[in-house]
């Protein structure tokens, strides 16, 4: 099923800013919104090809045919459909990592559309061709890719995520894809990224500055230990790619003994095949073998006593979280811990914002104390003001503001106080600089 039943209106944007144009973009998702990010450049390279949880599913909109594509990293809102893309035999590239996390995702959305009934637009030959074919590449490595030198630095986001850097003789665009400038338990900081002539930034926490990693680990580890010691238990949400694996780590650092369960489990097997990738290997083996993995087939076993579990999904939508859901959502003393951003429509939002949760169509009330720590691997305010500043210093012309809620803001801030073109494309744009 090729990815072409939702037609949007192309916008085109003429940016006369260079002495002739001489690169277009199309804008497929990640326009406006977190999640689904696709970017097609002069028609035949893809950036990204990813897809959006909800009811249905949300894929890029419009068809493309690319001669390559890169995918920035293995989180589902940027690889999700890239198999769909594979009876065209394009050139794909990417990370180590990211080929082997691209290919764990691909099979557990599988599992979980054949589970709810849903059709997916690939199917596992294709998942099959796509790791068969696909190529890896490492950080500052160049390869050709139609026409274009291409780069692949470290974004600092998860392991194996990259921002892109493309050249040719013409001119250079950067696509920063999820970036992160801060350092973790699990990851350094993203490198210093090359200036290019047009730089596609993502925006997800514009307007919003992290609190400080020191003392909100401080107080998420005395909110977890006075819970089980009021009796209780402390459910925590956790992306499997990368959050998952941080949240071990402090929960290591601070004594906390937890039950791991869901998806996390594999992509730790996965990272450790490529710690190379990884801040401190050594660390995240430690704070894997602290916890005690979930058996799926005694679930109901783990909850005997008041205790600490690390599950999937981080928004709630899916995974093991929703049985423990089932079984405390109405225990006043137990508690839910978001640990990251959460999607508008997703469970995780929904609880946020309204106190209740959507469990097989029925809306439930989420009676458990609700927080939420910014655990984020993406940079915040600051930091993605710095990165565009760096951009504009190196002689960057067009600024593109994408992945985030608050692009037309972000474009806003940085066409006002640095004094270059700066635009939020939306879904289905079509821009020719």
């Amino acid at each position: 099923m090729r990815l072409t039943t939702v037609k949007y209106p192309s916008t085109y944007l003429n940016l006369k800013i260079l002495e002739a144009i001489y690169i277009n973009l199309r804008f497929l998702g990640g326009a406006g919104e977190v999640g689904r990010s696709a970017v097609v450049v002069d028609d035949n390279i893809l950036l990204d090809y990813g897809m959006k949880p909800a009811e249905p599913p949300q894929y890029p909109v419009g068809g493309v045919q690319p001669d390559s594509v890169i995918v920035s990293h293995g989180h589902l809102d940027h690889c999700g459909v890239v198999p769909n893309l594979m009876d065209m035999k394009p050139d794909v590239f990417m990370t180590p990592v990211t080929r082997d996390l691209t290919v764990l995702l691909a099979k557990d959305t599988m599992k979980i559309a054949h589970a709810e009934g849903h059709v997916l637009p690939f199917i596992l030959e294709d998942v099959r061709d796509f790791e068969m074919h696909s190529s890896t590449v490492d950080y500052g490595t160049p390869f050709d890719a139609s026409g274009y030198e291409a780069t692949l630095y470290d974004a600092g986001h998860i392991p194996g995520s990259s921002s892109i850097y493309l050249e040719n003789k013409t001119g250079s665009l950067l696509y920063t894809g999820d970036v992160d400038n801060r350092d973790t338990h699990l990851l350094a900081p993203a490198e210093k990224l090359p200036a290019a002539d047009i730089a596609i930034v993502e925006s997800t926490y514009y307007g919003t500055q992290h609190n400080p990693r020191p003392e909100l680990e401080a107080a998420f580890a005395d909110s977890i230990k006075a819970t089980v010691d009021n009796g209780g238990w402390a459910i925590i949400p956790a992306f499997a790619i990368g959050r998952t694996q941080e949240v071990l780590m402090i929960l290591e650092k601070y004594g906390i003994r937890s039950w791991v369960d869901g998806m996390g489990k594999d992509v730790y097997k996965i990272f450790t095949k490529h710690p190379d990738y990884l801040k401190d290997p050594a660390r995240l083996d430690k704070a894997f073998r602290f916890a005690n993995p979930v058996d799926s087939r005694v679930r109901r076993d783990v909850l005997n006593e008041p205790g600490v579990i690390v599950t999937t999904a981080g928004m709630l939508n899916g995974g093991p979280v929703l049985y423990y859901l089932k079984q405390l959502y109405n225990d006043p003393i137990s508690k839910v811990m978001l640990t990251g951003y959460q999607v508008t429509g997703t469970n995780g939002r929904m609880a946020l914002e309204r106190g209740h949760y959507e469990y097989k169509g029925r809306i439930i009330p989420l009676i458990a104390e609700l927080e939420l720590y910014d655990f984020s691997a993406h940079s915040g305010d600051s930091g993605l003001k710095e990165m565009v500043q760096d951009q504009v210093d190196g002689g960057c012309q067009v600024v593109i503001c994408m992945h985030g809620d608050k692009t037309s803001e972000f474009a806003t801030w940085v066409h006002d106080n640095l004094d270059v073109k700066a635009i939020a494309p939306d879904n289905g744009d079509q821009i020719y600089i």
